[in-house]
């Protein structure tokens, strides 16, 4: 598949999750089992519905990327907002947080949720990972939700992320990642690439990009290893021979949270 094609078919996808979100049902991409009990009940009370309908990450990363007062935010692939509205609780009112998407219909949900939450320190922009409209060295923090391991170009997207990044700033994103081989046929199931598993870099990988683009102080770090039931839950939506694939793919498969710093 050309870059083009994935971009279309993610596309696709999660404008077709945001509107059965905003007609009230649920908002999954056929990454359910990756997705599923992300966040504290006591965060998502003060959420309109749609913004946590719509969470279809596969992390926290607003709890682990240990925000402060008055920074400046940037979600890259913000679906929903449900880590834009978190984050910008966080950083208070002399912050801000950005949300990015290239799909109108998060970006119409985003801003619906935004509404009714009447959070005003938020800006959610049209655009994709691999061209952030931002300025050079304008945000303190980068985080993203299970969205990197979708862009059909992984380096380019890093190598944004450092350029909007202010010297110092961090890079703190939950992921999909990779530990060691999996098998050609995961990686060719489109549907499997939308939903957050065929794309997943290997974790060296990841940091080997990361390194290339600037970073320095780089880790990953598992939060959840997904074992062979999660693997036949997830291949099994995708017409493979789950039973045979989960048992290659269980446990090398796990959601991780990935750190970096663009040094001073």
């Amino acid at each position: 598949m050309s870059g083009e094609e994935i971009k279309d078919t993610v596309k696709a996808k999660y404008g077709q999750a945001a509107t059965r979100v905003l007609g009230g049902q649920g908002g999954s991409c056929g990454c359910d089992p990756v997705s599923s009990n992300l966040y504290d009940a006591a965060e998502t009370a003060a959420l309109p519905a749609g913004a946590v309908l719509a969470s279809l990450g596969c992390g926290n990363p607003t709890a682990l990327a240990e925000l402060h007062e008055g920074e400046i935010v940037l979600d890259l692939g913000s679906g929903g907002g449900i880590d834009v509205l978190l984050s910008a609780k966080r950083v208070g009112a002399s912050g801000k947080a950005y949300g990015l998407d290239m799909t109108e219909e998060m970006l119409a949900l985003a801003r619906e949720n935004q509404r009714k939450a009447g959070v005003v320190n938020v800006e959610f922009l049209k655009g994709e990972i691999e061209n952030i409209p931002l300025p050079d060295a304008s945000v303190d923090v980068i985080i993203s939700n299970c969205v990197i391991n979708l862009s059909a170009d992984k380096g380019r997207a890093l190598r944004e992320a450092f350029r909007v990044l202010k010297p110092g700033g961090r890079f703190a994103v939950s992921d999909v990642v990779v530990r060691g081989e999996v098998p050609a046929a995961v990686r060719r199931s489109m549907e499997l690439w939308v939903g957050c598993v065929a794309g997943a870099l290997e974790e060296q990988e990841y940091t080997r990009l990361l390194a290339d683009a600037g970073f320095a102080a780089i880790g990953v770090e598992a939060t959840r290893i997904y074992e062979f039931a999660d693997a036949q839950a997830v291949l099994a939506g995708a017409g493979l021979d789950a039973a045979v694939l989960a048992r290659e793919v269980g446990g090398r498969i796990m959601g991780a949270f990935v750190r970096a710093r663009k040094p001073v």
